[in-house]
């Protein structure tokens, strides 16, 4: 790793050799287009943000102990200059360019500092308080004063993601709680006045002890606010989560964000060779389908051998085994169920070159984490989905490190901890179901729900969210067991299936649908074939309207893979092929809807062209209602 590193002000000195009191600093970002003020008004720490000119956040307030009483006592400030290259992401080299002012301070007679590091896309600030005595609890809080006439959108668990409101709506939002006081999960996503963009997060939440995982409320002032008035701290250094601003001219600027995963802390594992990044079929969605054949898949043995010889024969290098593998867990025993033999499926697999996910579900009676891992590495597995651990951040954290000792991918299933930044420190930490996973609840959702998590819910990191359904009609008739329990409520075309499974970054890209449907569309199943999952050196969001579309285009090496889904209005995107390499000639194989397609009425129908093009030509991507649009570009030979 290259390291450049410039030291702009040195130390200013303390407090007891001024003559005026150290209390209005002023930071900007490499580019000079962000500015950060932070003052200290009657002994508390305030902060405000300029981008181009344009207030982003008025005056807004920063502090670990209620009411305390801060002081500074020195300031400095550098520049950083590094790259690094992550062992699988959405680019294959970051860039780490910040300025980062430090402030020395006494926080209510603790000493400690703020850290606050300002990037041309965004920032964020962490306290850190030094090794000695300190009250047992303390009050991470950080108000946001954001600019009137704002919209707002945030997720929602198994739901659509909430928005767009306005502030009152979201006051409204955060009553609905019987009597409890419900919280707004991370990221919110705000619609400025003037069409931009602004997201509110944490990163590394993985250094920090003591401390909840970031929610967010509201006052009366029109102030958003993030609190943990329950932190535990001993006489051991502490450091916060860092809170992050995202700034972007669109939504799908922060979707291709790189500041969070900047300030993760760096990988933890010495050896990372064993982790892979790829696709994986999933028995759970399939059963109850009946196959062309006359077999109908299930829990058993030959619908396991079925999938195998599918992803054996598609190069895809991992099938997940679900639920219902074993009948009930007790301390360090699974009971297996009788439905299979799963030695014989893991011999099988191990024949075919094939690697095996299982799932665990701690409903059904805890093995015990201390020898769960062990256990999964013993069977030859190469990873764990973990069920319902539910928003426990110390639980989560001692998962994945133990499934990192063990050699294991980790997958969260429902709800789980965002951790965002997780998979820089933990690569092994391949995906999460922070969001509403396609028929979770046996509900399907819309493409405006796809939409919207595509630019809410995928800012915090990688989703497993379970695109990929080709056989739309069969799921929509009812005919699946896991299916969605409401007929034709399914609303999709195969091509934008097609195009969610590159749109939605993960380091485990999902597929749910039976063999046989994938193979009776070949042709079209080559564009999710031939996605090197994980393996891109560069992303970005070509088009993003919140509800409305979005187009996300992906390099691998000199071929890129461009995906764009519409929501149930259709229509036509104009993607320019701006970012590729002057010069060079290119063939475009294009996925597509057909005048007839329509995601309720005539989900299945599609085509596929070629085409040449070069840099700067325009693509027009015409959409089916609920539709989608693939394109597969490689140079010409």
């Amino acid at each position: 790793m290259s390291l450049r590193l410039l030291l702009i002000i040195a130390f200013l000195g303390s407090l007891s050799s001024c003559k005026e009191p150290m209390d209005n600093f002023q930071i900007s970002s490499p580019d000079a287009s962000i500015i950060l003020d932070i003052n200290l008004i009657d002994h508390k720490l305030s902060y405000s943000v300029k981008q181009d000119g344009q207030e982003k956040l008025g005056h807004s307030t920063l502090e670990i102990f209620e009411n305390g009483k801060v002081t500074i006592l020195g300031a400095k400030e550098t520049e950083s200059d590094s790259t690094w290259k992550p062992v699988w992401g959405q680019h294959s080299s970051i860039r780490d360019h910040f300025r980062e002012l430090q402030l020395d301070i006494d926080f209510d007679g603790v000493a400690g500092k703020l850290l606050a590091r300002v990037y041309d896309e965004g920032l964020g600030f962490r306290i850190v308080l030094n090794e000695g005595e300190k009250p047992k609890e303390g009050n991470f809080k950080l108000t946001y004063k954001l600019p009137d006439g704002s919209n707002y959108y945030f997720p929602k668990g198994e739901t659509e993601p909430v928005g767009p409101v306005n502030y009152n709506g979201l006051q409204e939002v955060l009553k609905q709680g019987n009597g409890k006081k419900p919280k707004i999960s991370v990221p919110l996503l705000v619609e400025l006045k003037d069409k931009s963009y602004l997201s509110l997060l944490e990163s590394d939440l993985f250094a920090s002890t003591g401390i909840g995982s970031m929610l967010l409320g509201g006052t009366d002032q029109t102030d958003i606010v993030s609190s943990d008035n329950k932190v535990s701290m001993t006489k051991e250094e502490w450091k916060s989560p860092w809170r992050v601003i995202l700034l972007g001219k669109s939504a799908g600027d922060l979707v291709v964000n790189t500041i969070p995963v900047n300030l993760a802390t760096p990988s933890q594992l010495e050896n990372t060779d064993w982790i892979k990044p790829g696709k994986t079929l999933w028995d759970w969605r399939v059963h109850g389908y009946t196959a062309p054949d006359g077999f109908v898949y299930g829990i058993n043995t030959e619908s396991y051998f079925r999938f195998i010889d599918f992803a054996a024969e598609k190069d895809i290098r991992y099938f997940l085994i679900d639920d219902s593998w074993y009948k009930h867990a007790t301390e360090g025993h699974f009971e297996l169920s009788e439905k299979l033999d799963l030695q014989k499926v893991i011999d099988y697999a191990a024949q075919k070159g094939v690697e095996l996910i299982l799932y665990y579900d701690r409903k059904h009676g805890e093995y015990g984490d201390e020898k769960l891992f062990h256990y999964y590495n013993s069977l030859g597995m190469k990873g764990i989905k973990y069920g319902f651990m539910g928003n426990d951040v110390e639980f989560t954290k001692s998962a994945i490190q133990k499934s990192a000792e063990s050699h294991l991918l980790i997958d969260f299933h429902d709800g789980p901890v965002p951790f965002t930044g997780i998979s820089r420190t933990f690569p092994n930490a391949i995906t999460r179901e922070y969001c509403h996973a396609q028929q979770d609840s046996r509900r399907a959702f819309t493409p405006e729900s796809f939409i919207k998590m595509a630019l809410i819910n995928a800012i915090t990191g990688p989703l497993d969210m379970n695109n990929g359904n080709f056989d739309l009609t069969g799921i929509n008739s009812g005919l699946r067991q896991k299916g969605p329990k409401e007929t034709n409520s399914y609303v999709s075309t195969v091509v934008s299936e097609a195009a969610r499974t590159v749109v939605i970054f993960s380091g485990l890209v999902c597929i749910p649908d039976a063999p046989e449907a994938y193979a009776a569309k070949a042709d079209l199943f080559e564009f999710i074939q031939k996605l090197p999952v994980g393996k891109w050196d560069e992303s970005h969001v070509l088009h993003s309207n919140i509800s409305e579309y979005i187009s996300t285009a992906r390099r691998h090496g000199e071929e890129w893979f461009v995906g764009s889904v519409y929501s149930q209005k259709g229509g036509t995107l104009d993607i320019s092929l701006d970012f590729l390499e002057e010069g060079k000639q290119y063939e475009v194989t294009l996925y597509e809807d057909t005048a007839e397609t329509h995601g309720k009425t005539n989900p299945e129908a599609y085509q596929i062209r070629t085409q040449n093009a070069k840099k700067g030509d325009l693509i027009k991507a015409v959409m089916a209602p609920g539709g989608g649009h693939c394109m597969w570009i490689k140079p010409v030979e």
